[in-house]
């Protein structure tokens, strides 16, 4: 059976090399269709061109960008609203669109903390997809974005609190807190070490970030060996939208064990900040 279509959904340029970008790489290189929504950025931007040529090099299409400032970089689309300040139906009905169109078998995005940083942007950009997901297959819901397409499953990037032995000697000195969670909730857990390659060179076109010395730049710091092990394994929850489940809706993944995401009842407290 070919691989299932993928389509990512992160809020900024970078976040799909570093969360997913081994799957990516993955999966196109099975020949499925992969894409990458940015929900954050506007086109003509520095970091858009970078962003472009992440993709090229992960095979995953032209960048898709909603459009949005970035809650901490206003520059980063002028004159657009932030990210987290826009209307919700109004975001939702803008990412519905890219769903319906491109009709992917599995989207994955960010998890409730928004990732290990919980940046404002993250948690509100996994708000927004699981709204999006749920109401791309749903007729009567944005009728002028295109045709009904229920995504069979949708997965949230994420660190298992046993990651944290790994993560915390290399990421500690960047100052971010490290939202990891419980083992049992990580439904797909991927070795992406045949593609590392590919996905260290899509966090490497991010030069913006690199400079500045974000994580990409604090990467770039660390030993080969830390960046491999840093690297080399995806972490997914699985959260099914709806009863209309594709055949082909899993990861390409190895399996973690048949535990069922806990992704209900949340409460979110990130704001824009």
């Amino acid at each position: 059976m070919p691989a299932p279509s993928l389509l990512a959904v992160y809020a900024h340029p970078d976040d799909e090399s570093l969360s997913s970008g081994g799957v990516l790489a993955m999966h196109a290189a099975a020949g499925a269709r992969t894409a990458v929504v940015t929900t954050t950025w506007a086109p003509g931007t520095p970091r858009a061109a970078e962003l472009t040529e992440a993709l090229r090099i992960l095979g995953a299409g032209e960048p898709r960008l909603l459009g949005y400032a970035d809650a901490r970089a206003p520059h980063s689309a002028p004159g657009a609203a932030r990210f987290c300040d826009a209307p919700l139906d109004e975001a939702v009905r803008r990412l519905v669109a890219h769903i319906r169109e491109f009709r992917p078998d599995v989207v994955v995005t960010h998890d409730a903390y928004g990732g290990l940083p919980g940046h404002p942007d993250h948690v509100h950009t996994h708000r927004v997809t699981l709204l999006a997901v749920q109401a791309a297959g749903l007729e009567r819901l944005y009728p002028d974005t295109g045709a009904p397409w229920q995504p069979g499953a949708l997965y949230f990037a994420t660190h298992p609190h046993s990651a944290v032995r790994t993560l915390g000697g290399y990421l500690a000195p960047t100052g971010k807190g490290m939202n990891t969670v419980a083992d049992e909730l990580v439904t797909a857990t991927v070795n992406v070490g045949p593609w590392l390659g590919r996905k260290w060179a899509a966090v490497l076109a991010h030069r913006t970030e690199v400079a500045r010395g974000a994580m990409p730049g604090h990467l770039a710091g660390l030993p080969a060996a830390a960046r491999q092990s840093l690297l080399s394994t995806e972490w997914y929850i699985r959260h099914d939208p709806g009863p209309a489940a594709h055949p082909q809706s899993e990861l390409t993944a190895d399996r973690a064990g048949d535990a069922s995401p806990a992704s209900g009842g949340r409460t979110w407290s990130a704001d824009c900040g």
